[in-house]
């Protein structure tokens, strides 16, 4: 998986309704990318309901969070829908799992994204990374700790 202080990979792709996500538009926006192995399962669906009840944790840190799974546009749409997640869910269908492999954070075995989260500042550096095991979500407390690897955000 990538590291800290290495420069995160450009991407584009498109979320859940349609638009854009591209690293391009995020620099200069402190970013936690978030992969999830697969929508509708049980622990990614634990997860991402509980980053939809939490948005204010990332709102308040200046960051904007960014989920990413191999599923289709279409899944995403539904998915988020049924969990109330307001923030972008981009689509790394095809190329299958371009993105995560670029970020090192893909399960060749089973085809999908690792549970992994990068936290990524203004300027395009990786300031954390974590992963929990494929049937262990992660915790808010993982979060808050990446999110204070984060430089300050200006004012």
């Amino acid at each position: 998986m990538i590291q800290p202080g290495e420069r995160a990979p450009d991407f584009t792709l498109v979320d859940q309704h349609g638009r854009e996500v591209a690293s391009a538009r995020l620099r200069g926006s402190r970013v936690a990318l978030v992969f999830f192995p697969l929508a509708f399962s049980g622990v990614c669906g634990d997860e991402l309901a509980e980053l939809a009840a939490n948005t204010a944790m990332f709102d308040e840190a200046q960051t904007q969070l960014v989920g990413v799974t191999v599923d289709s546009v279409f899944a995403l749409r539904a998915w988020s829908d049924a969990a109330g997640a307001t923030f972008p869910l981009a689509s790394d269908f095809w190329p299958h799992g371009h993105v995560a492999r670029r970020f090192g954070a893909f399960d060749e075995r089973t085809g999908r994204a690792d549970r992994a989260t990068i936290m990524i500042d203004e300027g395009g550096i990786v300031r954390a990374s974590f992963r929990a095991p494929p049937h262990r979500p992660r915790s808010l407390a993982q979060y808050t700790e990446a999110l204070a690897a984060l430089p300050h955000a200006a004012s």
